[in-house]
This record gives C-alpha cells, structure tokens and sequence, in this order.
C-alpha cells in the first residue's frame, strides 16, 4: 500500500533544480509504475545521495506516494526496497514544472545565446 505523506501539499512546490528535473522526468517515463531508488538512479543518471533527498522533498510536497517493499531482506539477500510513484496530482504538477523550467531555459536561451546550452551565432 502506498503511503501519502502526512504534510500538506506544499504550495509553491520543491525547488525546480536540475536534478529535481531529472528525477521528475524519470518519474515520468511511466507514471503509474513504481520504482525503486537505484531505477530512479540510474534513469535520472544521478547518484543516490542525490536522488533520495528529492524524493523526500517531493514527498513532502505530496507530489509522490511510497511504500516499502514486502519482502525478508535475508531469504531476499538484499535489502529492502522503497517504491516510488508520482501520484496523480504530482504527476501533473510534475509536467507543469518542468514545462515551466524548459520555458524558462528557452527564454534564456534567447536572451543570453552563449549561456544555458545555447550557441553563440
């Protein structure tokens, strides 16, 4: 069963950092699926010590649910794992966000061509 975090959704949202984007597109990929940290990781192509902090933050905002794996780590021989998911509404303002950011990015782009990725012609 996945677990809703106990906090209000944070109005204003995580802050919108290039990781934060890379978990959120990770996320993305299939929105209905779980995943687990080292997925996100490996999606997202960031450490985990990266990503886990995001995902409590995005938790806390109520953009994402989590549930701890079912399993004995011994007879497993590994770990528990702790599942992901944007729920719907996260989802949503996931797309948001990042629809803002690249706006943001495309704006910049235009601005400041040498900056942000973009060419100097």
């Amino acid at each position: 069963m996945m677990k809703r975090s106990g906090h209000p959704p944070d109005s204003g949202g995580p802050r919108m950092t290039l990781q934060t984007q890379a978990v959120l597109r990770a996320l993305l990929v299939k929105p209905t699926e779980e995943l687990y940290g080292l997925q996100i990781c490996a999606v997202a192509e960031l450490p985990s010590g990266t990503i886990h902090p995001i995902l409590a933050r995005l938790e806390s905002a109520g953009w994402l649910d989590s549930r701890w794996e079912e399993v004995d780590a011994s007879q497993a021989g590994r770990p528990r794992r702790r599942y992901y998911r944007l729920n719907p509404e996260g989802a949503e303002r996931a797309r948001m966000a990042l629809a803002v950011a690249s706006a943001k990015r495309s704006a910049l782009r235009a601005l400041r061509p040498g900056l942000a990725g973009g060419t100097t012609s």
